[in-house]
């Protein structure tokens, strides 16, 4: 019996760790709830943060520290201030004085820079005059500074500037795009796009490739092609350069589930890979479809279609809008994880795919739902802001305080 036991201990365990809370506001009061609706720490405190990597951070009589999942104290509050866990490692304020702190609350030396970054995918910034460089979570040195400009890491990988021109490098500092464009866009299938004097194409092992007429390049998300601009219209273009989708479009957004939304005119509809319609142009604005098979869709307010264009939740909503958020990341409209964030008569809840409120409760603020466990290697929260990193870069500010 004791081996079944165990199991279902360690079942348990992990249960618990990978379970995702929500920080809601009700009363004037912030709490955490579950995706069943109900608390799972009662709303009590004034100010406080998501949960990062198993700690959120919340402030007590003016001072803050971190709780747990199951809101005790897992780092006193005895700093002035507090941003996330990230990769293992949060910037508190402490004596006027912005440091790092392990999740024991142990503080960290960190190697000489002008102010702290917040670390993202195992590294964070360092500055030295106006060059930026790298540090991992060992306080180690994986990139001298050297660059004019460096932004946020997404997915490994993150743009940078030098001497007015740019490339791409790694977390480990190595730079696999050289900079050599005036503008360069996220790196996907190892491939980016960018800017070449006044010529838009691709560069893929290390060739530049120029794009037939285009004017205007956009990200690569999910799929392996991506929306581009020529003589004023929107169509989309494969990893090799080559037009799939003739521009035909007024605007257009990328591929997801193989439909793409576009506008035509004054109406919003979707395309299928060949360009036909498979829902027609008939909404005020429109967004791309989620991994669960639902797109935000707009009348006068916000609903739900599934892929054969059926309004499945009715357009009675306000969804949330973060154009920092990259798609390919943890979006901050739409659904994320089988539950959308929506708005209705002027407070916040949560819907579910088949359209029920969670917990049929609406609250005054309510953040996404975050995971709990602790993930280190491996963590990039999705409600963060992107930072970026130049000389004039935020650091060591006082954190924005959640929204009353």
């Amino acid at each position: 019996m004791k081996k079944p036991l165990f199991f279902l201990l360690l079942f348990f365990i992990q249960f618990i760790n990978s379970q995702e809370l929500a920080l809601v506001k009700k009363n004037s009061k912030i709490g955490y709830i579950s995706k069943d609706g109900s608390f799972k720490i009662e709303p009590q405190y004034k100010s406080a943060r998501s949960f990062s990597e198993g700690l959120a951070a919340v402030e007590d009589n003016g001072k803050w520290g971190f709780i747990d999942v199951n809101g005790k104290w897992a780092i006193p509050a005895d700093f002035s201030n507090a941003k996330d866990f990230n990769s293992g490692i949060a910037v508190v304020q402490k004596d006027k004085e912005w440091v790092y702190i392990n999740t024991k609350g142990e503080i960290l030396k960190a190697p000489a820079t002008e102010k702290l970054f917040d670390f993202n995918e195992g590294v964070a910034f360092i500055k030295q005059g106006n060059k930026i460089g790298l540090i991992n979570s060992k306080m180690t040195v994986v990139l001298e500074p050297k660059y004019d400009q460096i932004k946020s890491f997404e997915n490994g990988f993150a743009r940078v500037e030098l001497n007015k021109s740019w490339g791409i490098i790694s977390t480990s500092g190595k730079e696999v795009v050289e900079p050599a464009y005036s503008e360069i866009g996220n790196y996907f299938k190892n491939t980016t796009w960018a800017r070449k004097d006044k010529t838009f194409g691709l560069v893929s092992e290390d060739k530049f490739i120029p794009v037939d007429g285009a004017e205007k390049i956009y990200d690569f998300e999910t799929q392996d092609l991506t929306y581009a601009k020529k003589n004023g219209k929107i169509g989309y273009i494969d990893l090799k350069g080559n037009w799939i989708i003739l521009p035909l479009y007024d605007k257009g957004k990328a591929f997801s589930k193989n439909l793409a939304p576009v506008l035509v005119g004054k109406k919003w509809g979707y395309i299928n890979l060949k360009g036909d319609f498979v829902i027609e142009p008939t909404y005020s604005d429109a967004e791309v479809f989620g991994t669960n098979g639902l797109a935000p869709v707009k009348e006068n307010n916000w609903g739900f279609i599934n892929e054969s264009g059926k309004l499945v939740i009715p357009t009675q909503y306000g969804i949330t809008t973060n154009a920092i958020i990259a798609m390919f990341v943890q979006q901050d409209k739409g659904f994320i994880n089988g539950v959308a964030r929506v708005k209705n008569e002027g407070k916040w809840g949560f819907l579910r795919a088949d359209g029920t409120v969670i917990g049929n409760q609406w609250f005054e603020n309510a953040e996404l739902f975050s995971k709990s466990e602790k993930n280190y290697a491996k963590e990039t929260p999705a409600e963060k802001p992107k930072a970026e990193a130049k000389p004039a870069a935020k650091s060591t500010k006082a954190p924005v305080k959640k929204k009353s």
